[in-house]
């Protein structure tokens, strides 16, 4: 048995000792970048429509959108993260970036909640004349909060992948302990929000928002030097550039060549033969419009110094294209989470303004308004633990095999 995993390198660059590398120690140091950014970001999140309404005197509308503007482009910004980790940074460098930026931005939320001079006098919002926030106060905390959404973006992008490569693919107790590690992957981030949607939102109403968002920056710069630590015992992979770029060139190449008509013959479309045999993927006969981006033709190889390589805008390996192949297969699967997510901008927004009017009262305890997220977290933590404990055991028991 090996004792280096072939395809990771550890810090120095040399092939990556089994024994001093990866495994669940490095994959933890990553899981707890994620859970505090978790922490920060949906605890800032969930709250933050009672800040913008009550100290910032928007209207309900007004707040509704900058929350759901901040939350998506939190999501849209995975893409920049990715392609940076994919193509120059790599996913160590992209973490700590990122993570970096994200506490820069929970730092000036801090400054901003902090200061009388950022946010307008105090008032009720519905007063004929409350004034509410001006153009520098507002553009003060749309940078902090878009800050903060850089950073999440770089650093969702990453976390995950980073944590998989601390395991070997290739040996079967590595590959087992990498689906463990996934399986728990999402677990442990939603204890994350299950804090922030406790026990940050509840400071943030009864001790202040400037000691909440304290400590979400506090927790966050503690991540990264916890992360940092951990340099010399991560295992790295070579980047094989951006899926995005792979994605774009199968579809142009495709589109190039769509009047040419297939080879009768599958063996005839062109597979790269410095691929490993291990590592490509059969052609299948699903959306066989994206073949034609593997027909070669005369111009789509660049002579180089020694040899000649495809230009990949050209040409592209039946292998890459079947990979995307796989991506349009998961598109249905993605449009469902649509109506999902159009149901949670509600739930962050305009429920919790709603929460802010009702009855919350036990004994002498108040529930904070953004608190009553929690039954939305607590749901997907006890699907969790079915879906883990009972339906996979019952499928491998069905199938033979280990479900997805």
């Amino acid at each position: 048995m090996s004792l280096t995993v072939a395809d990771a390198m550890d810090y120095k660059g040399s092939p990556a000792d089994k024994s001093k590398t990866g495994g669940w120690v490095p994959a933890t140091l990553i899981l707890g970048i994620e859970i505090v950014e978790r922490l920060s970001t949906m605890g800032i999140a969930v709250n933050l429509v009672t800040y913008l309404g009550g100290a910032m005197h928007l209207a309900s509308s007004n707040s509704a959108n900058i929350v759901t503007d901040f939350m998506g482009t939190s999501f849209l910004l995975c893409l920049l993260g990715g392609f940076l980790a994919d193509s120059f940074l790599g996913r160590y460098k992209t973490i700590a970036l990122f993570a970096l930026i994200q506490t820069l931005g929970t730092g000036m939320l801090t400054v901003a909640t902090s200061l009388p001079q950022l946010r307008p006098s105090p008032c009720h919002r519905h007063d004929v004349n409350c004034q509410p926030a001006n153009g520098f106060q507002m553009g003060i905390l749309y940078l902090a909060l878009y800050l903060i959404a850089l950073g999440t973006g770089g650093l969702k992008s990453s976390v995950s992948g980073f944590g998989t490569d601390q395991f070997d693919e290739k040996d079967d107790k590595e590959k087992a302990q990498m689906a463990y590690f996934f399986n728990r992957f999402f677990f442990f981030i939603s204890l994350g929000t299950l804090t922030a949607v406790t026990v940050l939102v509840y400071i943030q109403d009864e001790v202040g928002r400037i000691w909440a968002y304290g400590v979400c920056s506090v927790s966050m710069f503690i991540a990264i030097i916890i992360f940092l630590l951990g340099t010399k015992r991560y295992r790295y992979k070579k980047s094989a550039g951006s899926p995005i770029v792979h994605i774009f060139q199968v579809i142009v190449a495709a589109i190039r060549k769509r009047k040419m008509d297939l080879p009768y013959d599958a063996a005839m479309l062109y597979e790269s033969t410095s691929t490993p045999e291990a590592m490509t993927i059969q052609h299948t006969q699903e959306f066989r419009i994206l073949d034609k981006a593997a027909i070669v033709t005369e111009g789509d190889f660049e002579e180089h110094a020694s040899c000649s390589a495809p230009n990949p805008w050209k040409l592209s390996s039946v292998t890459r294209v079947e990979e995307v192949k796989m991506m349009a297969r998961l598109l249905p699967i993605w449009a469902t989470t649509i109506i999902f997510w159009t149901t949670y901008a509600q739930m962050i927004t305009f429920s919790v303004e709603q929460a802010s009017t009702m009855e919350r009262t036990i004994g002498n305890f108040q529930i904070p308004a953004g608190s009553l997220t929690v039954f939305f977290v607590a749901a997907i933590l006890i699907t969790l633990a079915l879906y883990d404990r009972i339906i996979m055991p019952l499928w491998k028991k069905w199938k033979g095999k280990p479900g997805n």
